[in-house]
């Protein structure tokens, strides 16, 4: 088992950081932000609501075809967890108006040549309980 610290301050605050940045873009269509928020890989992936997209280039594309309206949403929870200064996942629900269901989306981050990445992600909705 690693002894690597959970939750180092200083690793965690530059996750929340690019985390925040990743909301900003994604809620204003900053599309070439997001794009640098995406590991540049073939072996990124992200399962939305309706797609599953596996590679940079096919997140891209995704992004650069989606309607940009309607993005604004009000994050209900959020939990990020960093395991040692290279890795974390953040997770949150969310809400949108008009939307009766509740959104979830978990991002894998990794520090890749000193900077933070989405390398995996996942959008979903919950039906109502």
């Amino acid at each position: 088992m690693s002894t690597e610290p959970v939750n180092d301050p200083a690793t965690l605050a530059a996750v929340e950081a690019a985390f925040d940045a990743y909301e900003r873009a994604l809620t204003t269509n900053d599309i070439a932000v997001l794009d640098t928020l995406f590991w540049n890989s073939p072996h990124t992936l992200r399962y939305g609501a309706t797609e599953n997209l596996q590679g940079y280039e096919a997140i891209r594309a995704f992004r650069a075809q989606r309607p940009g309206k309607g993005l604004t949403r009000t994050i209900i929870d959020r939990s990020v967890t960093t395991f040692g200064t290279q890795f974390a996942v953040a997770n949150i629900t969310f809400a949108r108006a008009g939307e009766s269901r509740i959104g979830r989306q978990s991002q894998t981050w990794a520090c890749i040549d000193g900077q933070w990445r989405v390398v995996a992600a996942h959008v979903s909705w919950m039906d109502p309980s």
